[in-house]
């Protein structure tokens, strides 16, 4: 087992992540995304200052900044100490080293803390979370998830899985999940049962090779859409 959480931890991806994690093009940064559990990623704030039009969800977003950053702090050591650990269960192409990974992390966490207040204000960091997103229906083309939905198998049961993505998909036109592992490297449990459901509904559902692998042999997203 690479890393033991009990509950979803605030650890933040960077924008240059999110491109590569769900294999973004210049085309889908373009129109409005909706990205939900983002946490203390730094997309939405990279994005912003590139004129990208990002929305973040996160139940999270309820504190400020320097309590979403205590949050961070206390989990960080835990987890570069499993990583540390485990190093054979990662693939360290992009981060090269667990002290690349802490910097990276921190830096990411750092450009989104900048950016929180003045974000939220704007109304692109918003309190919510799944199963229920209070957003009208088809309202963005794009939706984002990374690192909650699969990762938290043992947490979060199929049904919760089933009805998470049902309602990004009420609100998006196209989703996109990312890892498709838990975090004991496997498979989720819950992807083919979703993928299943979703195709029986008349979704498009396909799993995607893309450049990013932090997890070893994590380098699938899924990608869902509604069927013409």
């Amino acid at each position: 087992m690479a890393v033991k959480l009990d509950t979803v931890v605030p650890f933040g991806r960077s924008f240059d992540e999110y491109v590569k994690m769900f294999g973004l093009t210049e085309t889908e940064l373009q129109q409005p995304i909706l990205s939900v559990a983002d946490g203390p990623a730094s997309f939405n704030a990279e994005g912003t200052r590139l004129g990208y039009r990002i929305r973040s969800v996160d139940p999270l977003y309820c504190f400020d900044a320097a309590q979403i950053k205590q949050r961070f702090d206390a989990v960080v050591d835990n987890i570069i100490n499993q990583v540390e650990n485990s190093l054979d269960d990662w693939v360290w192409s992009y981060h090269h080293s667990p002290g690349g990974l802490r910097k990276n992390r921190e830096a990411a966490i750092e450009l989104f803390c900048q950016d929180f207040e003045q974000g939220r204000a704007a109304g692109r960091y918003a309190v919510g979370e799944l199963p229920q997103l209070n957003y009208p229906d088809t309202a963005y083309r794009l939706g984002l998830c990374s690192h909650f939905l699969f990762l938290y198998s043992e947490q979060f049961d199929q049904t919760f899985h089933l009805d998470a993505i049902c309602e990004m998909l009420r609100v998006c036109r196209e989703v996109r999940i990312f890892p498709l592992l838990n975090l004991d490297l496997n498979p989720s449990p819950h992807l083919d049962f979703v993928m299943t459901a979703l195709t029986s509904m008349g979704y498009q559902c396909d799993i995607q090779s893309v450049v990013y692998e932090f997890q070893r042999n994590g380098n699938k997203m899924l990608k869902i859409v509604r069927k013409s």
